[in-house]
């Protein structure tokens, strides 16, 4: 069942994909030798030629697509796949199709011509694919294109991957119960249907195209055993791995010489992506410098009236990779403060704070000399906030994860902060913002978080 509706989707989405290239093919001529958009310093090609082309490259382009993984189609295969198989797919069709030009001794030689179709097939193919998946989540969401699934297992994650495909219902894929081969007295509220040897039967008897084993950890030799048991079936089969504990980075998949592998702690800040974090921080920051700068200048000036000692205060915290630095604040606090206590958090009215240092620490105005450590690399403007070496000794025995918070640049404010963690809140509660934030980073987020800090920021309840 499942291959059939595959079937008619490959074919659906190979005769769009012919059809755009077709359109693609006879638009780059229109463009290059019509428009007047390109300069043209030859004489016009025939568009009898163009026309007279279109079999053979429909035929190199099926064949590129299809050596590429255009038609690799399922229910689960992300954006970035399929448009990074399109891409590939059309490159492979633009040197083909060149090939066959030079091959055939084809008097339709322009160079632009065939550099305009390559760029407009890889849009419009993208193009058509996502209006194609849009009608076909729209029309999964109303109930059409559905299958069956049963998930092994009844914990944590099991009810987890029922309760997500509920709610993604654009897959088009029913859960309609749970197998368990230990029920217990919590599991009283699920849809059991029976035990994993009942799976066969089950399938049969409810059409079950898919497959979910959900199992804890201390009962993965389970797995082996359901597997063999649906090794008797035809249905697809995902293992639903339970690692979020261990992750608390990443969680990755790949193949090292042919074996699965899974990577638990990986951070997704790398090579472009970490050049273009730091291209925005230095731009924002220098941004709001000159921005900020008569404001700066004038809180300089108060610390240093209200209250004797320097104007800026700089306290030792670890960044990436839990290297030390010094940040830089205003003093908000006696010079003495740390002098009797030794290193400790900030209280609700402390008595070490200065009469200013009170509606500094209020408005986190104070933060802002931090500008200057984002410039110089130390910090970036979104981020998990920095912690003392002494407390991260102490958080790190105790508090799971709590070390992977450091394998990005910490910053002046975060995902944890503009959700009301922050000061004396919840330090496990931080750990899983920061966690979250570190695993979906995206510009928009940073962008996102900062408006909300600005919106949000000034006199918050738990700021002191």
């Amino acid at each position: 069942m499942i291959r059939r509706k595959s079937q008619i989707l490959c074919l659906w989405f190979l005769i769009w994909d012919l059809a755009m290239t077709a359109v693609a093919w006879i638009a780059a001529y229109h463009l290059r030798f019509e428009s007047g958009l390109i300069p043209i310093h030859m004489a016009p090609l025939d568009i009898g030629l163009c026309y007279h082309n279109i079999p053979m490259v429909l035929t190199l382009a099926a064949v590129a697509y299809g050596f590429t993984g255009q038609y690799v189609i399922h229910r689960f295969r992300r954006l970035r796949e399929e448009v990074l198989s399109i891409l590939k797919g059309t490159a492979l069709m633009g040197l083909l199709v060149i090939a066959g030009a030079f091959g055939l001794k084809d008097p339709y030689d322009s160079r632009m011509t065939f550099l305009t179709f390559f760029l407009l097939t890889a849009i419009l193919v993208v193009t058509a694919r996502r209006f194609s998946w849009a009608a076909i989540r729209w029309l999964r969401s109303r109930g059409y294109n559905q299958t069956q699934s049963i998930i092994v297992g009844t914990g944590r994650v099991a009810r987890k991957a029922a309760r997500s495909l509920r709610q993604t219902t654009w897959l088009g894929i029913k859960n309609i119960g749970f197998v368990e081969d230990q029920p217990t007295r919590w599991t009283s509220d699920l849809d059991i249907l029976g035990t994993t040897a009942d799976l066969p039967g089950l399938i049969e008897k409810y059409q079950v195209s898919h497959v979910f084993i959900s199992l804890p950890m201390n009962r993965y030799h389970e797995a082996r055993k359901v597997f063999d048991i649906l090794s008797q079936t035809l249905v697809e089969v995902r293992l639903i791995a339970d690692v979020p504990e261990l992750a608390g980075v990443a969680f990755t998949t790949t193949t090292f010489d042919g074996m699965p592998m899974l990577g638990l702690r990986e951070s997704p800040h790398f090579g472009l992506n970490k050049v273009v974090k730091r291209a925005m921080d230095v731009a924002l920051s220098l941004v709001a410098l000159i921005v900020l700068s008569p404001g700066l200048l004038l809180i300089a000036l108060l610390v240093r009236w209200t209250s004797p000692g320097p104007v800026f205060y700089r306290q030792e915290r670890c960044g990436l990779n839990g290297q030390p630095f010094e940040m830089l604040k205003f003093r908000s606090m006696r010079t003495d403060a740390e002098l009797q206590t030794g290193a400790v958090w900030a209280a609700k009215d402390d008595p070490r704070r200065t009469v200013l240092g009170a509606f500094l620490r209020k408005t986190s105005l104070d933060e802002l000399p931090q500008i200057f450590n984002v410039l110089k690399g130390d910090m970036s403007l979104v981020g998990p906030r920095p912690e003392r070496p002494v407390f991260i000794q102490k958080f790190s025995k105790t508090i799971p994860s709590y070390q992977a918070r450091h394998c990005v640049k910490a910053g002046i404010t975060g995902w944890a902060q503009v959700n009301g963690w922050r000061g004396n809140t919840s330090l496990r509660k931080r750990i899983q913002y920061d966690l979250y934030y570190i695993t979906h980073w995206t510009p928009w987020l940073d962008l996102r978080i900062l408006w909300l800090t600005v919106w949000h920021g000034l006199f918050h309840r738990n700021a002191y």
